[in-house]
């Protein structure tokens, strides 16, 4: 495994007091009564590295009753904070929650309005209720040690996994989801491919070209499925660390940016991928790990179970997730490197933190 320890990462330069100010006059505008207020508003750095997400109060009175309500804004990040995906589409992710509220039994924060404009805080965002419970941190990484998941007895961490991959279960069994999802188009596995291609390819001009990550792409498409599922709709960042726990089971599941048509493979690949990822990394900096945890034959055995469908070609879809996850890392290292946290490096392929266990997937 290369690169440093993971550590918390700079998102945003956005100033707090014009990001206080605009979030005021979008409540203004969306919720009813008067003297609006905005207080106490916070990021997170416990987990996601794309979408800015901001914390907040919002106070107004209605008739005469002074209401208050907990919110969360989800924002499209600035062109100059080195996002991660080529563009953020978030009205399409706000019509996702909402969707996935309204057609599955899968817990989702509530949705309340979309700003789509950049007018109010620099970038458009939309803004949800907020919901509490835990979440496995992602700085450091919850198989590190020192959290309420790495503690927890191995009855309740089990309850946790069967209970994620329940979430993937429900999801994947929406029916007709292209015309319930319209927005994410696409639906077939090359065309899913040809969309990581693209954001490669936006990847590779701030950073240079990843012998890896073009070698990953070379083998995948060297060793294609002779099988394809078919297409449901899936989470696409679908990870403990974007689910929101209270009992040691999902209170909200969060981050639908990655949300596509596609394969089920793709989520259950991901899903145990990012954990295997972890603990490579865990054994690098000497911690103990979670070795039991998330195991992708155990995964694949609960989904099949809940869902009914054969999980298929498994190795092929780990080696995706694998390269998916590699793009993430050049553009979180690329944002490293704008605000001053990192030298630029001599090869992009210095920025995969996950460069050693993709070259022993792929053989290379």
């Amino acid at each position: 495994m290369s690169g440093p320890a993971p550590g918390e990462l700079q998102r945003s330069s956005r100033d707090a007091e014009k990001l206080r100010d605009g979030l005021r006059r979008s409540l203004a505008a969306h919720l009813p009564g008067t003297d609006h207020e905005v207080r106490s508003v916070r990021g997170t750095s416990a987990t996601g590295m794309s979408s800015e997400t901001l914390i907040f109060e919002a106070t107004w009175t209605e008739g005469r009753v002074r209401r208050r309500e907990g919110l969360v804004a989800r924002v499209a990040p600035s062109a100059e904070d080195a996002p991660v995906f080529p563009s953020y589409d978030m009205p399409g992710q706000f019509a996702t929650i909402e969707t996935v509220a309204r057609l599955t039994e899968v817990p989702v924060p509530p949705p309340r309005w979309c700003d789509p404009g950049s007018e109010l805080i620099g970038s458009p965002f939309f803004v949800m209720g907020e919901v509490v419970g835990e979440v496995p941190p992602d700085v450091m990484p919850y198989n590190f040690g020192g959290n309420w998941l790495f503690d927890a007895d191995p009855a309740d961490q089990r309850r946790v996994q069967e209970s994620t991959v329940e979430i993937l279960a429900r999801l994947h069994n929406v029916e007709r989801p292209g015309e319930h999802f319209p927005h994410l188009g696409g639906g077939s596995l090359r065309s899913h491919v040809s969309s990581r291609w693209d954001w490669y390819r936006f990847a590779a001009r701030d950073v240079g070209r990843s012998e890896l990550v073009e070698k990953g792409f070379a083998w995948l498409e060297s060793h294609w499925p002779a099988h394809e599922s078919t297409a449901v709709f899936c989470w696409g960042d679908a990870r403990i660390g974007n689910v929101m726990y209270r009992n040691f089971e999902p209170a909200a599941v969060l981050d639908w940016e990655m949300a596509s048509i596609a394969p089920p493979e793709t989520d259950l690949a991901w899903l145990s991928y990012l954990h295997r990822m972890f603990e490579e990394m865990a054994a690098q900096f000497g911690f103990p790990g979670m070795p039991g945890f998330l195991l992708q034959d155990d995964v694949a055995a609960t989904y099949e179970r809940l869902s009914g469908r054969t999980p298929r070609d498994l190795g092929w879809y780990t080696v995706y997730a694998a390269v998916q996850l590699g793009i993430v890392y050049l553009r979180t290292g690329y944002r490293q490197v704008r605000f001053g946290e990192r030298q630029a490096p001599a090869s992009a392929d210095e920025l995969l933190l996950n460069g050693a266990g993709l070259a022993e997937l792929i053989g290379s």
